[in-house]
């Protein structure tokens, strides 16, 4: 799985809990709809990898992925606390095999 971070600022607290919204929604589509890809996942530890990027590539990654058949969570901030409602932060893209999500997200630095 890999977690794209917008560049926006956000604290290090606000960060976390966007990767982890993101993490936990897009596992949780996953195992409705992809069970045996989730399980090996699960089994092997639940990688995830955490990447930045701007909002306009981070809505073509998930245009790519989804044109792939690759699951994807992508977060809106509520507006609660630190950012304005609606503010896009996050996207996570997989589980799925690492080769398919490294063609989409390989070229993206890590956050």
């Amino acid at each position: 799985m890999v977690i794209v971070v917008n560049k926006i600022e956000m604290s290090c607290g606000k960060m976390a809990v966007q990767v982890a919204h993101a993490a936990v929604d897009c596992s949780l589509r996953a195992w409705k709809k992809k069970r045996r890809i989730t399980k090996q996942w699960l089994r092997e530890g639940q990688k995830k990898v955490v990447l930045e990027a701007d909002e306009e590539e981070i809505l073509m990654l998930e245009k790519k992925a989804k044109e792939m058949g690759i699951l994807t969570s992508l977060i809106k901030d509520a507006g609660l606390t630190e950012l304005e409602p609606g503010t896009l932060t996050a996207l996570a893209i997989g589980p799925d095999e690492e080769e398919k999500i490294d063609k989409i997200t390989g070229h993206l630095p890590l956050k």
